[in-house]
């Protein structure tokens, strides 16, 4: 399957999981609100340029605000994760294995550590943004604090669990 049409489907599969099962799980404990749309941006080939990666994120962050009537806090959230995934990936990769245009980041072509690094820097990152542009209606501090933590770890969780279920293993180098 090309990479455009598999990316395709990724887009629409993780925005239906989103809207039509997770944003109808009520909050648990009033800070967990489990977010895995943004995994489309994140599963993207290691060649894909800053600017179609952050395009990507504000079409599938706008695409879940306009269903879940957001103005624009997913939207800005995905965009920051597009431009800043090269940067983290540089970090966490050697030179060559970031370049390769046709492989993807999964737990094969990174290993388990540099794979679980790059999803917790990422999720902590973008649920921050999100949450800290939902939170500037001035809340408590530690309800902030708590549901970015809380948020983080259970979006990280389900990445790895449809990580693992959908076996996009690659044989690492």
């Amino acid at each position: 399957m090309n990479n455009i049409l598999k990316n395709s489907i990724r887009f629409v599969l993780f925005l239906m999981i989103q809207i039509i099962i997770l944003n109808e799980v009520p909050p648990l404990h009033q800070y967990i609100t489990p977010y895995i749309y943004f995994t489309f941006i994140l599963w993207l080939p290691f060649g894909t340029s800053r600017l179609t990666l952050t395009f990507l994120g504000f079409l599938v962050g706008y695409t879940l605000d306009v269903f879940t009537n957001t103005p624009g806090l997913h939207a800005a959230a995905a965009s920051l994760i597009g431009y800043i995934r090269p940067s983290i990936l540089n970090l966490l990769l050697a030179q060559e294995t970031s370049e390769e245009v046709t492989k993807e980041p999964s737990v094969g072509t990174m290993g388990w550590g540099p794979f679980f690094i790059y999803i917790l820097i990422l999720t902590f990152i973008h649920h921050f943004y999100l949450v800290l542009l939902e939170w500037l209606q001035f809340g408590s501090l530690l309800y902030f604090i708590g549901k970015v933590f809380s948020t983080s770890l259970l979006s990280v969780l389900l990445i790895f669990v449809v990580e693992l279920l959908l076996n996009r293993r690659k044989i690492k180098r």
